[in-house]
């Protein structure tokens, strides 16, 4: 069939022809988007969940639900690499352009005035480096936001954001991608900045997203976590929701999946969302008329696999160490279900204190968490059956 008209899109954050079952956790973010705008008490949502499920697609639709209604936004990206940029770094640039908006031609209402005069105090405190703020943009707000104490000043720099959005009578979302990588005093002053502006009832709200080990990241910090944030959890989608995101993009190009063909793609990608994607979009470019049957999407399968394992699954595995790698080869001979530590110890022939360290660094590395007390899971949906194709010789694992 015609490749320029193939309507699926596997890539990072690209959003899918078909958002299929998601429509609870969307139904929930606009809720709270509603209410918090409207001065009632809501939770902050902090989305949970694997590679590949489609959190970073979820985020931008929150964003573009919060713009809809009359919200000003920032989408920040957390990275791994921590010495690139600060949370400071990350969050000035995107908090300046929200005030210069709420500005709306005014030259800075009395709200956006303060508000400005503390993100100076802070921008001065924490020696942000950015082209943005080589030149002053007011004179200090003295004694707010300026203690150097990160837990303090984030609070109360939200809170002069907010009280400038409430008189502008608007909503801010505060939207984070990848939770998990900030350091714990830098979510530690997420979570109380979040917490005085639930407390005072002001119209800022926090979207994130994260990996699973986020929850326990979040109480760890602080323990209000729980009461203070609802945790939605993405997953793999339901039989029904996959075909719907398989069939109905390719019945507005007036072509069908065949009933095996569909249940083949399903078993493969065990319904998660990236490899649906990367599925149908092989299996349309394999198809050479419609239906797409199950001798397409067998075809399609040793394309899909080659695609993924050169991208998807390579990228993560070369920044692992030997030793990383090794480990993460133990726990995927196990099983595909989360493991005991002692028995991935056990497997490598090592004690449970000596991969202590390689569990931790992995985990830090976002490949690996810890569904339960001394359990070990992948964070990325199919990884154990690109290891054991990537590292078939299980004597080199007591290398």
């Amino acid at each position: 069939m015609e490749r320029a008209h193939n309507p699926f899109a596997p890539g990072a954050g690209t959003p899918p022809p078909e958002l299929a079952g998601r429509g609870d956790i969307l139904e929930q973010a606009g809720v709270a988007l509603e209410r918090i705008k409207n001065g009632r008490p809501e939770k902050s949502l902090l989305m949970v969940g694997l590679r590949g499920v489609g959190k970073t697609v979820l985020l931008n639709e929150i964003q573009r639900l919060a713009i809809e209604k009359g919200y000003k936004t920032a989408f920040i990206e957390a990275t791994e690499n921590r010495s690139k940029k600060k949370l400071p770094e990350l969050l000035l640039p995107h908090l300046r352009q929200i005030l210069l908006q709420l500005d709306a031609g005014e030259m800075f209402n009395t709200y956006v005035k303060r508000a400005m005069r503390v993100l100076q105090s802070f921008i001065s405190k924490f020696h942000v480096q950015t082209d943005l703020f080589t030149v002053k943009i007011a004179d200090p707000e003295i004694g707010v936001a300026d203690s150097g104490d990160l837990e303090v000043d984030l609070a109360q720099l939200f809170t002069a954001v907010a009280e400038a959005a409430a008189n502008r009578k608007t909503g801010i979302a505060i939207i984070i991608d990848e939770l998990q990588y900030l350091d714990e005093t830098e979510l530690s002053a997420l979570i109380i900045a979040i917490h005085h502006i639930s407390q005072k009832g002001l119209p800022l709200i926090m979207v994130g997203a994260g990996l699973p080990q986020l929850v326990g990241k979040a109480g760890n910090s602080k323990s209000y976590a729980e009461r203070l944030f609802t945790y939605p959890d993405v997953g793999q989608l339901k039989p029904e929701d996959a075909r719907q995101a398989l069939q109905k993009p390719v019945q507005h190009q007036g072509v069908e999946f065949t009933a095996d063909a569909l249940k083949e793609i399903i078993n493969l990608t065990k319904g998660y969302p990236y490899f649906l994607q990367e599925w149908g979009y092989h299996a349309w470019n394999t198809a050479a008329v419609s239906p797409i049957t199950l001798a397409d999407v067998q075809k399609a399968t040793v394309i899909a696999l080659k695609k993924l394992d050169d991208d998807f699954f390579r990228v993560r595995f070369d920044r692992l160490t030997p030793s990383e790698k090794r480990y993460v080869r133990a726990l995927a001979e196990l099983g595909n279900n989360p493991q005991r530590s002692g028995d991935i110890a056990e497997k490598l022939g090592l004690s449970v204190n000596t991969v202590a360290p390689l569990r931790s660094q992995l985990i830090k590395k976002g490949m690996i968490y810890s569904p339960a007390h001394g359990d070990t899971a992948f964070t990325v949906p199919l990884f154990e059956e690109f290891l054991k194709r990537a590292m078939p010789d299980i004597a080199a694992l007591k290398g």
